[in-house]
């Protein structure tokens, strides 16, 4: 694999690891300390992580400028990313199966789709 593809991919994947802390920081703060609903401050929390990952990947992962464009991209890959990850969830539950395999099946597949979305149309600057 090339360099500049795999340096990508590994400040993707440290961005996503902090987001992740964010996130949960977030949203574990809005439920313990201001007694909002697990839903409500998880979605205050995923908008949070999304707006900051949008930051730290544009500016460190993909070096790229901050720009309408990329924010659009950025936000339609995220949510995008949400309705998939809710769709495997669903499909293990339906499948009767635990829920730490959808759990597991999220996890294992939605970084790397994301930072390919991301690469190859988020960021991606034709030449």
């Amino acid at each position: 694999m090339h360099p500049h593809f795999m340096r990508r991919a590994v400040r993707f994947g440290l961005t996503g690891v902090l987001n992740t802390g964010v996130h949960v920081a977030i949203a574990s703060s809005l439920i313990e300390l201001l007694r909002l609903t697990p839903a409500l401050a998880n979605g205050i929390a995923f908008t949070a992580a999304t707006l900051i990952s949008y930051w730290i990947n544009t500016h460190w992962s993909f070096s790229a400028q901050m720009h309408g464009r990329t924010l659009f991209r950025f936000s339609m890959v995220s949510l995008l990313g949400l309705f998939l990850a809710m769709g495997l969830s669903g499909l293990v539950h339906y499948l009767g199966l635990s829920y730490w395999y959808g759990i597991a099946t999220v996890i294992c597949v939605m970084p790397p789709t994301n930072f390919l979305l991301h690469h190859y149309w988020t960021y991606h600057q034709p030449h």
